[in-house]
């Protein structure tokens, strides 16, 4: 028996992905939200998780702490091709199976018998959209520029929290804009949003 943790933010789903799983009777299959804090004692062994890229920091983030101290790479992380920085975390932060979100059903279930003997699963459809989310346009500085204008901070509060001049702030809002095809400074933080380079 494969054991299999589902790990999704939305309950619905998570409950449709443990169903479909558990259609394959080599499957022993637990689930848990990502926010969810279990305790040690409680923590079930696990072989693979199955996670949503929507919940996926990158390695270090307490959020992904309990999933991944219970898998370590042995994730299969669904996500989809307009999500190339989701893609990117979560090939970077070391998950063995990428798993397109609009793929037929039996290909999750092999991806996850594929992870379970510690072999890498790539979906194709994903292959194109992982190079791409390999090759962000922006410098950290830009993008975190681009974070806090997303968060609704002003000019003066993103040069105070970088320890910039107002002057360079601007120059990298400008450049970050150009440089993601962006009409102005909402329309490139919904681009890098949408491409989940955030």
């Amino acid at each position: 028996m494969v054991r299999v943790l589902v790990v999704h933010e939305e309950e619905l789903l998570r409950s449709a992905l443990v169903q479909l799983l558990r259609s394959d009777d080599a499957l022993e299959v637990s689930s848990m939200s990502p926010r969810a804090d279990v305790p040690d004692h409680d923590v079930l062994p696990t072989d693979v998780c199955v996670v949503d890229g929507e919940c996926l920091h990158g390695p270090g983030e307490a959020r992904d702490a309990s999933f991944r101290a219970r898998c370590g790479d042995r994730l299969v992380v669904l996500t989809t091709l307009r999500r190339p920085g989701v893609l990117r975390r979560a090939f970077e932060g070391g998950a063995l199976g990428l798993v397109d979100k609009n793929a037929p059903a039996q290909r999750l279930i092999t991806a996850v018998h594929t992870v379970a003997k510690g072999e890498r699963f790539l979906d194709a459809a994903l292959s194109v959209a992982l190079l791409e989310g390999a090759v962000m346009p922006l410098t950290a500085r830009e993008l975190s520029v681009l974070s806090l204008a997303a968060q609704g901070s002003p000019m003066p509060e993103i040069a105070a929290r970088l320890h910039l001049s107002r002057g360079t702030v601007r120059n990298y809002m400008a450049t970050a804009i150009r440089k993601v095809g962006a009409r102005n400074r909402v329309d490139a933080i919904r681009i890098v949003q949408n491409a989940g380079w955030t």
